[in-house]
C-alpha cells in the first residue's frame, strides 16, 4: 500500500479556479447537475464550494425519498440523477422515472414504462428555446418525456418512443438489447450505445446510432463491426459483420462540443471468452473511438485490447481533461480500465500521451482459438491496482484461509498478464469488475484524476459444450451457465438468484415469462423457440428428492437449433462456468488486502499522488484488523470546495475525503448500499449531495431510496 503524499489544500482550490477556463468541457452548471456524471466530459466535478473539509463533518440528512418498488435480491438503483432548476430526475428499482423537488424530495410525477428490464444508470436532458425533453432508455426502448409532466412526447418516434432493435443490417428481434446507460446530447441529436449479449448465444452487434431529439428519426449509424469496404473490416473474418455480435458502447460516452467529437468506449466482441469464430484483432471492439458527432464519421481509434478473450472492455465513459506540460495545454481523453490502467490519449489524434509497453502474451490451447500474439499497456500512469496474483498475494487473514486458498492456487495455471482462458482455471486479477468499473473516475480542472478500484481475484474456467442429455440441458449450457453457473447456484454477489429452488419460489408460468421477456438484470431470451424455452424451464425446475439440482454433464459433441438461422449450427465448443469471485472459506477475498481502494493520479505527470483503502468490514475492524477496503460500485464526485464524495462500498457507507491527501473526513450510514455515482447541486443557496441507495450487489440487501445530505440551515 502506498501511503498518501499530500498536496497543500490551497493548491487544489487555487488550481481549480485558475484551471476552469481551460477545462476540457463545459462544467456542471453552477447550481445544477444537468448531465450524467456532471457534464458532457464526464468530469464528475462541480463548481459548488459551500461544503468544505472544515465543515463537511456537520452534514446531515436533508431528505429521504423511498420509491416503494424494491424487490429483495433482484433490484438495484444505479442511477446518477440529474438536477435541473430545482428538480431531481431519477429512476427507481423497477425503472420508473420520477421527478422530485430537489430541496425536499417531494415527488411531482412518476412515469411507468410499458416494458422495462435491465438496470438504469441515468437520464439525458435536452432543451432548445421553449422545447425540453428527458430521454430515458430501458430495455430496447428509448423514450422522450416532458420534464414538466412526465408524459410521453408523442411526436417522438412512435407515440413517444423509439425501438432500438430497429435499423440494423440483420434481424435482431429476440436478442438481448438494453439501454442501460444514458445517451449523450450533441446539438439536436441523442447518440446511443447499448448493452447486448456477450455469451455463446447469438448476440446483436453494437452499432452506435444518433437520433433526432425532436422526431426520433435515426440520423447516422456507426458499425462497430465493419462491413466490406470499411476500415477495420480486415481485422475480422469476412462475414463477421453479418453474424458476430457485441463490440458495443454500453458504458456511456462523452462529447467535446467545441470540436464536434463524441468519444465512445467500445466493449468486447461476443463470445467474451472464446474467439475462435472471430480471428483477428477485431476492430472496433475494446477501443476508444472518436467520431464526428454530427455525421458518425470515424476520426480516430485506439485499441486497448486486441482480440479480447477476457471481457476486458472499457467500463466507463472516458474523461475529457486538459493536461499541462512545459506550460503547454494539451486536450486529452483519459480512459480508465478494468485492468487498473489509465490510457491518456490526445483528444484530436488519439496518440498516446505517455509511453506504451508492447509485449508478447501467451497463446491459447483451447480448440480453434488464436489469441493475439502481443498486447500493450501504458508505462505511465502506473496501474492503480495490483497486476499479478502470486503466492505472496494469498490472504493471510488466518492460517486456515491461507491454506485453503494456497491449495486451490496450486491447481490453477500460474497467473501472468493476459493469461488465456483455460479448462484448468485462469486467474483474472484485477477481476471481471475491475479495477475500475462503470461508476467511472472524477477529474478536477488541474488534471488530477480520482478513481476507485476493486482488487478482487476471480477464476475463469472453461468447459466443453457437449454431452447434454436433453434439449433443455443444451439450452441451459449454451445460454445460462455464464450467470447461474453449471450447478445453478446463481451469483448472489451480483444479484443473480439461485435456480435450485425455483419451483418453490414461483409458478412455472412466471419462470417462462422471465426467460422470454427478462426481469431485472436478466435479459430476454426471445430468440429461442417456444420449444427451447419450454425445455429449459422444465430443466431448471427439475430437482432430485434431496433438493439438489441434477448434475449437468459435459462431453464432446452436440448441436443446437436456432430459429433465426433455420438450420443446425454448431455452437462454440466451449462455455464458462460463470463469473466466480475467488473467496476464502469464510467468504472474504482470497487476496491480501486492500480489497478496494481510492486513488488520486496526476495526469500531467503520470504520478500517483495517494491511494487509500475504501470501505471496511465492521466485524474485522472490531477485531483490530486494519481497514481492508471492500469491493465497490459507483464512482466519486469532486467539488471546488475541496471535498470528494463517494458511496460505492459493501459496508453501505457514504464518505467524504480530502482530495489533496486521501484523508477520510466524514461518513454516514445509508439505508442500503449506494452503488451509484452521487450528484451535487444547490437550491436556494444550500448545497446538497444526493445518492441512490439501491443495494442489491455483493450480497447486500436491496433498497429503494434517494438520500440527500446538506449542512444544517443557519438559524436566525
Amino acid at each position: 500500500m502506498e501511503y498518501p503524499r499530500s498536496r497543500p489544500r490551497a493548491s487544489f482550490l487555487v488550481g481549480s479556479v485558475l484551471g476552469w477556463s481551460a477545462f476540457s468541457c463545459a462544467l456542471a452548471a453552477d447550481h445544477d447537475w444537468p448531465v450524467y456524471l456532471g457534464d458532457k466530459g464526464a468530469s464528475h466535478f462541480s463548481t459548488l464550494a459551500q461544503i468544505t473539509p472544515e465543515n463537511v463533518s456537520r452534514l446531515e440528512v436533508a431528505w429521504t425519498w423511498h420509491a416503494g418498488d424494491a424487490r429483495e435480491g433482484q433490484t438495484q438503483i444505479q442511477c446518477n440523477p440529474l438536477v435541473i432548476d430545482g428538480v431531481l430526475y431519477g429512476t427507481t428499482p423497477q425503472l420508473h422515472v420520477v421527478a422530485l423537488a430537489a430541496d425536499t424530495g417531494t415527488p411531482s410525477w412518476r412515469f411507468t414504462p410499458p416494458e422495462a428490464n435491465g438496470v438504469n444508470r441515468g437520464l439525458a436532458y435536452w432543451e432548445s428555446g421553449d422545447e425540453r425533453r428527458i430521454l430515458f432508455g430501458t430495455g430496447r426502448w428509448l423514450h422522450a418525456l416532458d420534464p414538466k409532466s412526465g408524459e410521453l412526447v408523442e411526436t417522438f418516434g412512435e407515440q413517444g418512443r423509439v425501438d432500438l432493435a430497429a435499423g440494423f443490417d440483420r434481424d435482431v428481434s429476440g436478442l438481448a438489447i438494453q439501454a442501460n446507460t444514458p445517451g449523450v446530447i450533441f446539438r439536436d441529436l441523442i447518440i446511443m450505445g447499448m448493452r447486448v449479449g456477450e455469451g455463446p448465444a447469438p448476440a446483436a452487434p453494437g452499432d452506435i446510432r444518433a437520433y433526432d431529439v425532436r422526431t426520433g428519426r435515426m440520423v447516422w449509424r456507426f458499425r462497430t463491426i465493419p462491413a466490406p469496404g470499411e476500415p477495420g473490416h480486415e481485422t475480422w473474418p469476412p462475414d463477421a459483420w453479418k453474424r458476430a455480435g457485441g463490440a458495443n458502447a454500453w458504458a456511456g460516452m462523452t462529447v467535446d462540443e467545441a470540436r464536434g467529437l463524441v468519444f465512445c468506449p467500445i466493449g468486447s466482441a461476443a463470445f467474451d471468452f472464446w474467439g475462435g469464430d472471430r480471428h483477428g484483432d477485431n476492430l472496433y471492439s475494446n477501443c476508444v473511438v472518436a467520431l464526428d458527432a454530427a455525421t458518425g464519421r470515424l476520426v480516430w481509434h485506439f485499441q486497448l485490447v486486441r482480440h479480447d478473450i477476457w471481457d476486458r472492455d472499457p467500463p466507463a465513459p472516458p474523461n475529457l481533461v486538459t493536461i499541462r506540460r512545459d506550460g503547454v495545454e494539451i486536450p486529452a481523453v483519459a480512459q480508465v480500465t478494468k485492468s487498473g490502467h489509465v490510457f491518456v490519449l490526445h483528444r484530436e489524434t488519439g496518440e498516446p500521451l505517455f509511453p506504451l509497453e508492447e509485449f508478447a502474451v501467451p497463446s491459447s490451447d483451447l480448440a480453434g482459438e488464436l489469441a493475439a500474439t502481443t498486447q500493450r499497456l501504458p508505462l505511465r500512469p502506473e496501474p492503480f491496482a495490483r497486476q499479478l496474483f502470486t503466492a505472496a498475494e494469498i490472504t493471510d487473514r488466518s492460517p486456515e484461509a491461507h491454506r485453503a486458498v494456497l491449495e486451490r492456487f496450486s491447481r490453477l495455471r500460474p497467473h501472468t498478464r493476459f493469461a488465456p482462458p483455460s479448462r484448468e482455471g485462469t486467474i483474472i486479477f484485477p477481476g471481471f469488475d475491475g479495477g475500475a468499473e462503470w461508476g467511472g473516475a472524477a477529474v478536477d480542472p488541474t488534471g488530477i484524476l480520482y478513481v476507485n478500484s476493486n482488487e478482487m481475484p476471480w477464476i475463469l474456467s472453461m468447459i466443453e459444450t457437449g454431452g447434454a442429455t436433453s434439449l433443455g440441458e443444451q439450452v441451459f449450457l449454451q445460454n445460462c451457465t455464464g450467470c447461474h453457473g453449471v450447478e445453478r447456484r446463481g451469483n448472489p454477489q451480483a444479484g443473480i438468484p439461485s435456480l435450485l429452488d425455483i419451483g418453490a419460489r414461483q409458478p412455472r408460468t412466471e419462470t417462462l415469462e422471465v426467460v422470454t421477456h427478462g426481469r431485472g438484470v436478466m435479459p430476454p431470451w426471445g430468440f429461442l423457440s417456444t420449444e427451447q424455452r419450454e425445455a429449459v424451464v422444465d430443466f431448471i425446475r427439475r430437482e432430485t428428492s434431496s433438493g439438489r439440482a441434477e448434475p449437468t454433464t459435459v462431453g464432446p459433441t452436440w448441436q443446437t437449433y436456432l430459429p433465426d438461422l433455420q438450420r443446425a449450427v454448431a455452437p462454440p465448443p466451449y462455455t464458462h462456468t460463470g463469473y466466480n469471485r475467488w473467496l476464502d472459506p469464510d467468504g472474504y477475498p482470497a487476496v491480501r488486502p486492500p480489497w478496494g481502494t481510492l486513488a488520486a493520479i496526476d495526469l500531467n505527470t503520470g504520478d500517483r499522488l495517494w491511494q487509500v483503502p475504501l470501505g471496511e468490514y465492521p466485524e474485522l475492524s472490531a477485531r483490530g484488523v486494519p481497514k481492508t477496503g471492500t469491493e465497490n460500485y459507483g464512482g466519486p464526485i469532486v467539488t471546488a470546495g475541496g471535498v470528494l464524495f463517494i458511496a460505492a462500498t459493501r459496508d453501505e457507507q457514504f464518505r467524504a475525503f480530502d482530495p489533496t491527501s486521501g484523508e477520510e473526513l466524514w461518513k454516514a450510514q445509508l439505508p442500503a448500499g449506494g452503488y451509484a455515482t452521487p450528484s451535487t447541486y444547490e437550491v436556494d443557496g444550500r448545497q446538497y449531495v444526493v445518492v441512490a441507495c439501491g443495494g442489491g450487489k455483493m450480497g447486500t440487501k436491496s433498497g429503494d431510496a434517494y438520500v440527500a445530505f446538506a449542512l444544517p440551515r443557519e438559524r436566525p
